[in-house]
């Protein structure tokens, strides 16, 4: 069966409409479990929220082994799609319903979706692969979120919430092995109130070999990780009225990139070298070894939120919040696969780049709650400064026959242009007031809900090129601009347990200067406009949830990457960004089917359809013609399936969980029609639980696997180099398994 009929089959299960994710309640229930969710910016049941949003939990993710948001690249959550930017995992690419960057890789550009934890924007896209510690939940807000949201949430939002300390003495600990050489632990430490002070501490340390070999001795191996953080938390409670919580998290993430792999010879193609040969399945090792060292990352913050119940029904908070991010990004996948061999000509360009960027925020929100009126209001400041260079020096030289590759004897002998090859520093600042509030009037039985909202934005963004193919330049750019966001919603309780809603909203993505330019060309903030439909219910005594949304996007003023395979004279890329003309149109549905047909087993289907086109854009590596730019990293079709079962053994608890993650080929370049493999990734997991140490404590033994069936599947190719070579790719991971040992106080 092939994956749309596949597809097409699962969403005729779902009342003939495509299904989107779901997290499920706790297997060892009657009944699905009632979610709450902040998308609102307070505590809401997920059913009755007038917002098409999926949940992850603790439990969801713990099944599915993510460790990291780079793990939610196999589609456990159709609509929301994430990938590593090229071949880096050293940065991601995030979108949500075909809203998605090609390059957010930038101090002063910005992503398109939204990402928060614990109600604050992290506002680079290098940092976002740092192990998560103690999450509670993730919450996926798909849609523009304009209003409490604000800009850069085109697509939509990701918040995720940690867990706070609890007041009661709780220790987790946890060990694990797993192939290719990794080992986890985690350790989470909950202490007993004290004087109204709670506190917690979590560390994780997890590390993989790289499952490609770099055949060039001493050097890395592709598709390594080891990343390790600590989040330490403190929580006063001086009153039943306040509240006040404080937080440090630091983390290290060190990667290696992706290998690229040449999957065929072009017809057309000059002889080459048997070191430049295809490799169409995922190779062990490459041909050629490359010089290849870790991309690091560093990340610290910290965080202030205060919670202050003013009177009856009027709620303050703050959040103040200061990060940083150090991130370095070496990239050698790219080794030769596009290179002809010439005779003793310089070859393999290195990426040597980085990028430090600090940020303070700060929110007030006041919430208030009456018989007929629920509404929120607020402020938001938000600054940061970053600063990248790049450089892109050859490493190896062709032997005289080109027969073999010998390593150059200094990245100084192989340069083209000196150090940095270019380098830049950009500023931000934005300032918000926005305001929300839900009418419930006295007809219909009180169950019409009337939600209306506004934000409005000023943006001040400026930044110096000051390095340009590695000499000094002064190119400047310096703007602004101001935006007001609105929404609206009409919700309506069909019954106690069928919810439809239609909603509009709007959200904006700042504009900014693409750092890769050659002379830091601007370009003005994108917008996007929707129009969503849908329903939620549950039916069979909350044994059956089903939830559906219907939605059409107008995105305009869209910012398009063009891409120039080298600068003249030097062996880097460059990257122009421009606004297209004209409206882009994105259309989907949604659909959440959760199940609990009998104690102790849970079935859930989702399935994102997802289908859009953008205007034709001016190339201005093409003498301005214009072009059509294709919509990256989003399949047509795409859905994920999860089985729970939990089963007492009297003393103990046996655990299974099986999910599979299915989509269409996507477009991974924004100028290329070139489509990825289809996808079928199958994971899964097996516990015995619950086992009694004495004391309180018990005792957990499990075993996992992440891609199963160890399918070969290349998630982003290319035809840029058929005319010197052939297409390549860039392949998903291989099986993974492992086993953990953990036990609980």
């Amino acid at each position: 069966m092939t994956v749309r009929a596949l597809l097409a089959a699962s969403a005729a299960l779902v009342c003939g409409l495509p299904a989107l994710a779901q997290p499920v309640a706790a297997a060892d229930e009657e009944r699905l479990t009632e979610i709450v969710v902040t998308a609102e910016r307070r505590e809401t049941k997920l059913q009755k929220t007038p917002i098409s949003i999926s949940v992850a939990s603790a439990a969801d993710l713990e099944n599915r082994r993510v460790q990291s948001l780079a793990d939610l690249a196999d589609g456990a959550i159709p609509s929301l799609r994430i990938a590593p930017f090229f071949s880096r995992s050293s940065a991601l690419t995030v979108g949500i319903r075909g809203i998605v960057p090609f390059d957010a890789n930038q101090p002063s550009r910005d992503a398109a979706v939204g990402i928060y934890v614990d109600g604050v924007f992290l506002g680079r896209s290098q940092g976002l692969g740092a192990a998560l510690l103690d999450i509670d939940r993730i919450e996926v807000l798909k849609g523009p979120q304009g209003t409490l949201f604000g800009r850069n949430a085109v697509g939509g939002a990701v918040n995720i919430v940690s867990k706070k300390p609890s007041g009661k003495f709780g220790l987790r600990a946890l060990a694990g092995i797993r192939n290719y050489g990794g080992y986890s632990g985690e350790m989470h430490l909950d202490l007993p109130e004290w004087h109204g002070l709670s506190a917690k501490i979590d560390a994780i340390s997890t590390q993989r070999d790289g499952f490609i070999d770099n055949p060039l001795a001493g050097e890395e191996d592709f598709g390594r990780f080891e990343r390790r953080g600590v989040r330490a938390s403190v929580l006063w409670r001086p009153s039943d009225a306040v509240s006040a919580l404080y937080a440090f998290d630091i983390s290290y993430d060190a990667t290696t990139p992706f290998a690229l792999q040449l999957l065929s010879f072009s017809p057309t193609a000059p002889p080459n070298s048997p070191l430049v040969r295809p490799q169409p399945t995922r190779a062990r090792q490459l041909l050629a070894g490359v010089p290849q060292q870790d991309s690091v990352g560093k990340t610290n913050g910290h965080l202030f939120t205060l919670d202050w119940k003013v009177a009856d029904g009027i709620d303050f908070k703050s959040i103040t919040s200061y990060r940083e991010v150090d991130q370095t990004q070496f990239d050698n996948g790219f080794g030769i696969v596009a290179a002809v061999a010439r005779p003793n000509a310089n070859v393999v360009r290195y990426s040597l780049a980085s990028l430090n960027q600090h940020q303070f925020s700060q929110e007030f929100q006041l919430l208030g709650t009456s018989d007929r009126f629920n509404w929120v209001a607020g402020l938001y400041y938000y600054r940061e400064k970053g600063r990248d260079d790049a450089w892109a020096p050859n490493t190896m030289r062709w032997s005289a026959d080109v027969q073999s590759l010998i390593r150059l004897s200094s990245l100084v002998e192989g340069q083209v242009t000196p150090f940095p090859d270019r380098a830049s520093v950009a500023r931000a600042t934005s300032y918000a007031a926005f305001a929300q509030a839900t009418y419930t009037p006295a007809i219909l039985d009180e169950r019409l809900h009337i939600t209306a909202g506004g934000r409005y934005t000023h943006d001040k963004r400026s930044g110096v090129l000051f390095k340009v193919n590695g000499a000094d330049s002064n190119i400047q750019f310096d703007r602004d601009w101001d935006r007001f966001d609105p929404m609206l919603t009409l919700a309506f309780d069909a019954t106690d347990d069928v919810h439809l809603y239609g909603k509009y909203g709007t959200a904006y993505r700042a504009g900014g200067a693409n750092s890769r330019s050659v002379n830091y060309r601007a370009f003005d903030p994108e917008s996007v406009e929707t129009f969503e439909l849908g329903f939620k219910s549950e039916f069979f005594d909350n044994k059956a949830r089903l939830n559906v949304a219907a939605f059409t996007t107008r995105y305009t003023d869209i910012q398009i990457d063009f891409n120039a395979q080298l600068v003249a004279g030097t062996t880097r890329t460059t990257i122009e960004t421009v606004n297209a003309p004209g409206n882009g149109r994105i259309r989907g549905v949604e659909v959440d089917l959760n199940l609990a047909p009998v104690k102790g087993f849970t079935l859930s289907a989702s399935y994102a359809y997802t289908k859009g086109t953008l205007p034709l854009a001016q190339n201005p590596f093409n003498n301005n013609n214009f072009q059509q730019p294709f919509i990256v990293f989003t399949p047509e079709n795409a859905a994920s399936f999860a089985a729970d079962w939990v089963h007492d053994l009297g003393g103990a608890s046996l655990r299974a969980h099986i999910d599979a993650n299915i989509a269409d080929g996507y477009r991974g370049l924004p100028g290329e029609p070139t489509l990825s493999d289809r996808s079928f990734l199958v994971n899964g997991r097996l516990a015995l639980t619950d086992i009694d140490l004495g004391n309180g404590g018990r005792i957990e033994f499990a075993l996992w696997t992440r891609n199963l069936f160890n399918r070969d599947q290349v998630y982003l190719r290319s035809n840029a180099a058929a005319a010197a070579t052939g297409p390549y790719g860039i392949f998903n991971e291989p099986r993974q398994i492992g086993g953990d040992i953990q036990v609980r106080f």
